[in-house]
């Protein structure tokens, strides 16, 4: 699986910024998509998740003002950030699980797959 986001951006404390992310190859080995996003001097840590079902799930910091979406005919990962405060200022990563069980194609994949980041600055 390869996962290439889109560039970030400066935005100002308020703004709304959209992430993307395109998911390639042994995409139907995908069972849930997600971000991650990573602070200086900080732990990665989790944002937000879709499973293939649609059902998602979200860190306590971010509810309600973030939404994961995901597009299965593009095969392409959203994150729509509104509300947006200095501290969620960090590299942000596209991450994607796989199923290596349903179908025998996948079983040689690994369990995790990660995008390159993408770096979103919040300025109040």
């Amino acid at each position: 699986v390869q996962l290439v986001e889109s560039r970030g951006g400066l935005v100002q404390a308020g703004d709304s910024l959209t992430l993307s992310c395109a998911a390639s190859r042994d995409t139907v080995c995908i069972s849930a998509m997600a971000w991650y996003r990573q602070a200086p001097g900080k732990e990665r840590e989790f944002v937000a998740q879709i499973t293939t079902t649609g059902s998602t799930d979200y860190a306590e910091s971010v509810k309600g003002r973030f939404t994961i979406l995901r597009d299965e005919e593009k095969n392409t990962l959203y994150l729509q950030m509104n509300s947006l405060k200095p501290e969620d200022g960090a590299v942000y990563y596209c991450n994607s699980k796989t199923d290596r069980t349903t179908l025998w194609l996948c079983q040689d994949l690994t369990d995790d797959y990660w995008g390159q980041g993408t770096q979103v600055t919040v300025y109040s």
